[in-house]
């Protein structure tokens, strides 16, 4: 049993033994495996990341520019790339076998997408063609062809930006060039070098005017319905043909926001084109150096000829309106040529504006001078001109603007004044003063009420209106005037040499009594034919009354205090009286 039991034993220890070496392989199987399954892993990826398939072979060489040519670009994108980065794959053998095929199927991929673009760049230069929508429902949708160019076929790609730029730098300066024609026959002159303020009507002789109708003449002066534009800045662009057809015509300004918005419009699309299509913003300043050369000239050959400073400073606005647009759709790439235009408008506008002034300046007293105190059409245009461009700044307060308007205020009150002079009599100069203020005053106030320049006139009117009110009650009641501004202030019982007597006073108060009812219609009469606004002339003649009515009672105090003035207290006209007539005269108008 013994020896049994111990064979068995030395059995039992040679097959643990086994077991133990059994392990041992089975451990060193299990590595192997797993060495194996992690190199056929990455063998696999790395045979699946070389291959060429015979199948995108295929399909770059010989199949259609569509989806899934674009998808088999971006397979064949991945593995250049994966040949190009990895060191350990550029030394592998397996490339040597695959980089010449692999560098045949990039040519001719990079070959076949070059023409495929420039045959649909070719199609934007169709006549007719709507640009837009052939870049937004064509090109974008191949924008991937052009990411595949730049990694992996620069020079290539190099062509297809310059061929774009070209193509659209072409067509783009075609559309505007055949725009600007369009509407260049749309224009309607308003001003010459000659229409300015201080310029006589008849120096400018209707043979000079046969080109355009009369009615065009205000608009140099007046804004009227010209504001309108700054109100439609971001209607659609005028459309030449249909404008042409209704035969209408448009002050510059009106061409020029049509021209601008067509600019804006289109850079916009253009510029997220670019930034979608190639990536690269660049690109929109090198197309756009076409367009902006031809709206340049365009530009550049109207603005010399230009002598509309209400056009002028119209334009300014809508420059400064389309800049807030562009800010608001967050595209610069109009900046530098908006600010451009504005440099160019406000040395032209000073140019007119002082223009206008020197024609104030130097104006020809003796020939604007008519024998006539309504008011003059020198001042009217002034007013209209200063009211118009007050309209034009109530939103932008420029400071430089307001100097220059107080610079022609200046000028034209200095004018005024000299005109009045020619006048004989001195009734006639106020007169004539009062009725240019009014009319100033009241064209004025409809542009900014309770303006600076307004606020002035309205001072010139009141010292103006007081000096006539005096020489209106000196025509008709001269001694009475004379005898209250000297005696009717001094004390009768005072001990002046020359005490105020009754016998002085006496023919005072007949000569009133008798013909003040025919004295003041006298006036009405004279307030009437004098001042063209109705509304003045009333104001005026209420100021003589009451004036002539304050006269009347520091006559009538001064008769109660004369010693024995109660005697002519039969012959004195009541204060009731006059008020009532003064009444009268209020309610007439």
């Amino acid at each position: 049993m013994e020896t049994l039991l111990s064979g068995f034993q030395v059995e039992i220890g040679s097959i643990s033994t086994d077991i133990k070496v059994l392990q041992e392989k089975s451990m060193d199987m299990g590595l192997k495996l797993k060495n194996r399954k992690s190199a056929e892993s990455k063998l696999a990826k790395f045979v699946e990341d070389i291959i060429v398939p015979p199948r995108m072979v295929d399909i770059v060489v010989d199949g259609e520019v569509n989806d899934e040519y674009m998808r088999t670009l971006e397979i064949l994108s991945k593995k250049l790339k994966f040949v190009e980065v990895d060191p350990m794959v550029k030394a592998s053998k397996a490339l040597k076998d695959v980089q010449p095929e692999l560098e045949k199927v990039r040519q001719k991929a990079v070959s076949k997408v070059f023409d495929f673009i420039v045959q649909k760049l070719y199609a934007l230069r169709k006549p007719k063609t709507n640009i837009q929508i052939l870049q937004q429902s064509v090109l974008l949708k191949y924008k991937y062809v052009i990411s595949f160019l730049k990694e992996h076929g620069n020079e290539v790609y190099i062509e297809v930006r310059a061929a774009y730029i070209d193509t659209m730098n072409k067509v783009l300066s075609a559309h505007f060039r055949a725009y600007i024609l369009a509407l260049e026959k749309l224009q309607l002159d308003i001003a010459t070098s000659s229409d300015l303020i201080g310029v006589e009507t008849r120096s400018t002789g209707l043979f000079l005017r046969g080109r355009e109708p009369l009615k065009n003449r205000s608009a140099v002066f007046v804004l009227g319905e010209r504001i309108k534009i700054l109100k439609e800045i971001d209607e659609p662009a005028l459309i030449p043909h249909i404008a042409e057809a209704s035969s209408s015509k448009y002050p510059y300004e009106v061409l020029f926001r049509s021209l601008h918005k067509l600019l804006m419009d289109t850079a916009t699309s253009e510029y997220h084109f670019c930034d979608d299509f190639f990536g690269e913003e660049s690109i929109f300043y090198e197309i756009f150096a076409g367009p902006f050369a031809v709206i340049d000239e365009h530009f550049n050959s109207i603005l010399p000829n230009c002598y509309d400073a209400i056009g002028l400073m119209l334009m300014i606005r809508i420059i400064h309106q389309h800049q807030l647009i562009m800010s608001r759709r967050r595209i610069p790439c109009l900046d530098s040529f908006l600010d451009k235009i504005n440099i160019s408008l406000w040395p032209r506008f000073k140019m007119v504006f002082d223009m206008h002034l020197n024609s104030l300046r130097s104006a020809n007293v003796r020939t604007l001078w008519e024998d006539d105190v309504h008011p003059h059409y020198v001042m009217r245009r002034y007013a209209e001109f200063t009211a118009s461009l007050i309209r034009l700044n109530v939103e932008y307060g420029d400071g430089q603007l307001d100097l220059n308007l107080e610079r022609l205020r200046m000028a034209v009150d200095d004018l005024l004044i000299k005109l009045a002079k020619m006048f004989p009599k001195t009734k006639l100069q106020i007169v004539f003063l009062i009725n240019n203020y009014d009319m100033t005053i009241s064209i004025l106030k409809e542009a900014a009420p309770e303006g600076k320049i307004q606020v002035h006139f309205e001072e010139l009117l009141k010292s103006n209106t007081a000096l006539f009110v005096e020489e209106l009650l000196l025509v008709h009641f001269s001694d009475l005037i004379k005898f209250v501004k000297t005696r009717a202030s001094e004390d009768p019982g005072s001990s002046s040499e020359k005490p105020i007597t009754v016998a002085e006073v006496d023919p005072l108060v007949k000569d009133f009594a008798s013909r003040w009812k025919a004295a003041i219609e006298l006036m009405h009469k004279d307030v009437i034919t004098s001042f063209s606004s109705l509304l003045c002339g009333m104001e005026i003649l209420r100021a003589a009354l009451t004036q002539l009515l304050l006269y009347y009672t520091r006559l009538s105090d001064c008769i109660k205090r004369i010693v024995g003035g109660s005697a002519l207290n039969k012959d004195l006209v009541s204060i009731s009286s006059i008020m009532y007539e003064i009444r009268k005269y209020s309610r007439t108008f």
